[in-house]
């Protein structure tokens, strides 16, 4: 998932009424241009402009347009293209950034990461000094295979020049079919050297983890994907059969993922008591509580917890640690998070496309929406562009003070 995509989604059904309608309107008339109803959906529209006389929905605005199109335009008409147009421009029109329209691809692309598999090079990117950085391959990876090395500088990813390439920009670029290639100009100790990688599918796990100055553990949780909850245990598990009684819990940068993941590890380090509050902004009182599933492994008190959270710690994971801070169960150390408190269902389209629609809003057990709010640290420690740029990290030093 790109970092930027901030989000919790829920993965179990639910019937969304008064939007899909629409989606399903225009393919049905697509196929023969006949007024429909749609009573399943829980709404019939009445339509003007298309031989009725009803007032409810106007649009007629839309068959001109598209009537011209097809009587008018010089060129190719795709029109699977015009209707994913069509819907795409009507959950922009929202003003929601997080209602959206995904094609089949970039369906596609979501569910693959959130199931952790990923096609490409498997090498960690970044920007230091306005430079396209690997951060660190993969282990076993194409990159590693290739010789690339931590503190490569990515020049040109095939004839393309990375100067003012964002992250984003450049993963996009890098991730590709399996079996296919990328080429890459590495820039090393003032030296170009040409690569040529073959890309392949394989796993990323969102849950790393080791043990820091003997006694500390640490875990870091790069997004909330089906396997993370699992992951965790298996951490934890080796933590407590070492006796480690101190744990980090490093959620930076972290965009989000799938709900039901964020409760269970929540429920790791919380033995009881609403996770997470999910409600309509318009009412409130008409809310579900999500509670602690109470079989954690570290729960225990005399386990004791840090949590770091920066501008880039969103949705799931700031359900995470507004939860474990409402219950007095970490201590949070950073900077406030990125204040994105709102839940999107996933909803399959026919044809392999999906809509993202924003059903409702979270609120921390002591009743904060997440969203306006966002989860303030309880020690703040800010990480400067000048400190990232010569690897220094004093919010995990602090981290680390505070469990000596």
């Amino acid at each position: 998932m790109k970092k930027d995509e901030k989000q919790t989604l829920k993965k179990s059904p639910k019937v969304i009424l008064g939007l899909l309608f629409v989606a399903v309107f225009l393919l049905g008339w697509l196929l023969g241009k006949q007024d429909s109803v749609f009573n399943n959906f829980g709404f019939t529209p009445r339509l003007i402009g298309k031989g009725s006389n009803a007032q409810d929905v106007d649009f007629s605005s839309f068959w001109k347009a598209w009537d011209l199109l097809e009587k008018n335009f010089d060129g190719q008409l795709d029109y699977q293209k015009m209707v994913e147009g069509a819907i795409r421009g009507m959950t922009e029109s929202l003003g929601d950034p997080y209602t959206s329209f995904l094609s089949k691809d970039e369906a596609k692309e979501l569910e693959n990461d959130l199931s952790g598999s990923i096609s490409g090079i498997g090498a960690e990117v970044g920007i230091k000094n306005n430079k396209l950085i690997i951060i660190s391959p993969l282990d076993d990876s194409p990159a590693k295979k290739a010789g690339i090395i931590a503190g490569d500088e990515i020049v040109y990813i095939g004839d393309e020049a990375t100067t003012n390439m964002s992250v984003s920009e450049a993963v996009s670029k890098i991730r590709g079919e399996a079996g296919t290639i990328v080429k890459l100009k590495i820039k090393r100790n003032n030296e170009i050297k040409d690569f040529e990688i073959t890309r392949e599918q394989f796993n990323v796990k969102s849950v790393k983890a080791e043990i820091k100055n003997n006694d500390i553990g640490y875990i870091n949780i790069s997004r909330f994907d089906e396997n993370t909850a699992s992951d965790l245990r298996d951490v934890l598990k080796g933590y407590k059969e070492k006796n480690i009684k101190k744990i980090i819990l490093d959620l930076r940068d972290n965009p989000g993922g799938y709900l039901d993941q964020s409760i269970e590890v929540t429920s790791e380090f919380l033995e009881k008591g609403v996770v997470v509050s999910e409600g309509k902004d318009s009412a409130f009182t008409k809310k579900h509580d999500f509670k602690a599933t109470g079989n954690g492994l570290a729960t225990s008190d005399d386990i004791k917890l840090v949590i770091l959270i920066n501008q880039g710690s969103a949705s799931a994971s700031e359900i995470v640690a507004g939860a474990l801070k409402d219950h007095n169960r970490a201590i949070l150390i950073g900077e406030k998070s990125y204040g994105k408190g709102s839940v999107q269902q996933l909803e399959n389209l026919p044809g392999g496309a999906k809509m993202r629609i924003t059903i409702a809003h979270w609120y921390t057990p002591k009743g904060k929406n997440i969203g306006k709010e966002g989860i303030a640290p309880d020690i703040e420690v800010k990480l400067t562009e000048d400190d990232y740029n010569n690897n220094r990290d004093p919010q995990l030093e602090r981290a680390l003070q505070q469990l000596k």
